[in-house]
């Protein structure tokens, strides 16, 4: 893939009204989910959460606990009878990559792997240094790839230069997915969130993501309107899906379910999946839960009931 200087013309152009996007956030978020799918919708986005751990005192068993609760998040089953989803896939440093997927099992199962890399959540390193990180993780057993954009280099213009690096590491992914976190929370202005995550698509990006959950603010409606828009132009253009995952500062179950109006009602019914939308909210898990059995028994449980992320 090669990026032209009318490329970068192309990705900068289109502007974002930001007044029509808090405009459009209010109204979705002021819908009201009805009784008969919001148990479902619940179930959905407990399916959708990306379990994850990326602490400096992470050790191997923090892991293998976290391993589990992606498998089975609740012991026991609903009313219905039955069993609660997994979640989508459990995210870690590449250390601990082995460790997780001695827990997870072999490659490509259910549950997904992912790990960060490229120098996260800076990525102030030298382009070779990343790819052998990118290369190694995958080896040890990584099923997907978070990486940095070089938010410096994106801010400074060199667009071309931030391209590039994200055609080498998908490249260096193999098999691998690869999903691009923009770190939304630096770029600034919702123009450059719109063309940052044209420029990660062109790029080759499986996934656009918007935060490491390491700065304020991370995932917010707002640029995660803005972020599904460019997927659906991208899709309209070129015939490629591209997934989405909204990552940092989401904690409540409604705030979920209003995430997913928003995808149902840019995107539709077919990214209404794992594969195409996840949510990077380990806190998230619990409160789910929560709604999930007060929906089935009627009070809300002690959150000791549920294990500690």
């Amino acid at each position: 893939m090669t990026c032209t200087e009318s490329d970068i013309r192309r990705w900068r152009a289109a502007r974002v009204d930001d007044v029509s996007v808090a405009k459009r956030v209010a109204r979705v978020r002021k819908r009201s989910i009805k009784t008969e799918s919001k148990v479902e919708l619940l179930r959905l986005a407990l399916s959708m959460v990306d379990l994850t751990t990326l602490e400096g005192a992470d050790s191997p068993e923090r892991v293998r606990g976290l391993c589990r609760k992606a498998r089975h998040p609740y012991v026991g089953t609903l009313g219905d009878e039955r069993p609660l989803p997994s979640c989508a896939a459990v995210c870690v440093y590449p250390n601990m990559v082995p460790t997780a997927r001695e827990v997870l099992g072999e490659r490509d199962g259910p549950i997904k792997l992912a790990a960060v890399a490229t120098a996260f959540p800076s990525g102030q390193l030298p382009l070779a240094l990343k790819l052998e990180e990118v290369r190694q993780t995958v080896a040890a057993g990584a099923d997907e790839i978070d990486m940095v954009i070089n938010r410096g280099a994106f801010l400074a213009g060199r667009d071309a230069e931030v391209f590039d690096e994200i055609v080498a590491t998908k490249e260096a992914c193999g098999e691998a997915h690869l999903k691009v976190i923009l770190e939304t929370g630096e770029l600034g202005t919702l123009d450059n969130v719109a063309a940052a995550s044209r420029l990660a698509m062109a790029a080759g990006a499986d996934f656009i993501k918007t935060s490491t959950g390491k700065i304020q603010p991370a995932a917010t409606f707002e640029v995660t309107l803005v972020m599904l828009e460019a997927i659906r132009e991208h899709y309209l253009s070129t015939g490629v899906a591209v997934g989405m995952k909204p990552a940092g500062g989401i904690r409540k179950a409604k705030q979920a379910l209003h995430y997913l109006a928003l995808l149902a009602e840019i995107l539709g019914k077919g990214w209404l999946t794992p594969a195409m939308f996840r949510f990077g909210a380990s806190s998230l898990t619990n409160d789910l839960l929560r709604q999930l059995l007060w929906r089935d028994e009627g009070y809300y449980q002690s959150p000791r009931r549920f294990s500690v992320d």
